[in-house]
């Protein structure tokens, strides 16, 4: 082994130090930077290329957008949507979920992989193919039409992560319950639902957010009748300079940072490791 003067080491490790420096500042920069540019704009007044800061600061925009008639309603509309779809898509998938960990079937990765392929290609052309369908079943402009595509978006939250979960309840558990007379749905509710909770617990926060989010299916099968907060940033990033979109794309990062925070007091900080890794 090749002897190193203490010096000659030093100098190698402060040169690894420093490269693993540049390499935590750069992520830092490139994972936070277009927060801390979107904070900064939405507390600009005015902004011009190709300055790199604004020229001036203050809360004209906030002005803006706070006084916009319909601002209220698209709140409103986006947490009752959201909470109908996160219910709606428990009601629907977390039967299916128990299916799929409890019962091997042919077919069965096949359907699991299934719900991968709405999000293994741009959502614009589903979209385009359930406008047509939705135009022949009258959904078009309808809280229906809504709820259906804001279902089928978070399908993939509601079965994957419970059926992990699911999988992970030993068996034991729900046989011992059977052997002292306890029915098949009692065994469910009292061992096997406490006990995959943490799994549902995140997966419902995932679809409750993802709703919260989701525009583009929104804005062609809802809009104008029904609109939300994110189908409304759309017209003012499109119609008024960036400060706008700005300081609409932190009214909707505030409900999100709320909820991460609700829920880990509610469930405690290990909720996203003891719902995924279960």
């Amino acid at each position: 082994m090749k002897y190193l003067h203490p010096k000659r080491l030093y100098y190698l490790l402060g040169k690894q130090r420093f490269f693993e420096f540049l390499v935590f500042v750069g992520f830092l920069f490139f994972f936070y930077g277009p927060l801390l540019n979107t904070f900064m704009l939405a507390f600009a007044n005015t902004y011009q290329a190709p300055h790199v800061l604004p020229t001036k600061f203050g809360f004209q925009w906030w002005r803006f957008v706070l006084t916009q008639p319909d601002l209220i309603q698209s709140i409103l509309n986006s947490f009752l949507i959201a909470v109908l779809a996160t219910l709606l898509s428990m009601l629907i998938c977390i039967p299916a979920a128990y299916a799929l960990a409890r019962f091997e079937f042919r077919g069965k990765r096949l359907i699991l992989f299934s719900f991968l392929l709405s999000n293994a290609f741009p959502k614009i052309g589903l979209y385009t193919a359930l406008g047509i369908l939705f135009y022949k079943f009258q959904l078009m402009g309808t809280l229906a039409g809504v709820m259906i595509v804001h279902i089928l978006n978070t399908m993939i939250f509601m079965i994957w992560i419970p059926s992990s979960a699911f999988q992970n309840v030993h068996r034991q558990q729900e046989e011992a319950a059977r052997d002292i007379g306890a029915g098949p749905i009692r065994t469910f509710l009292k061992i096997t639902l406490p006990t995959a909770m943490p799994g549902i617990a995140v997966a419902g926060m995932y679809t409750f957010l993802g709703s919260l989010e989701e525009a583009q299916g929104t804005l062609l099968v809802g809009f104008p009748q029904i609109k939300t907060m994110a189908t409304s940033m759309y017209g003012v990033i499109l119609d008024y300079p960036p400060m706008a979109g700005a300081v609409f794309s932190l009214l909707l990062i505030i409900p999100t940072i709320a909820i991460l925070w609700l829920c880990r007091k509610l469930f405690g900080k290990d909720l996203f490791s003891g719902g995924i890794q279960m």
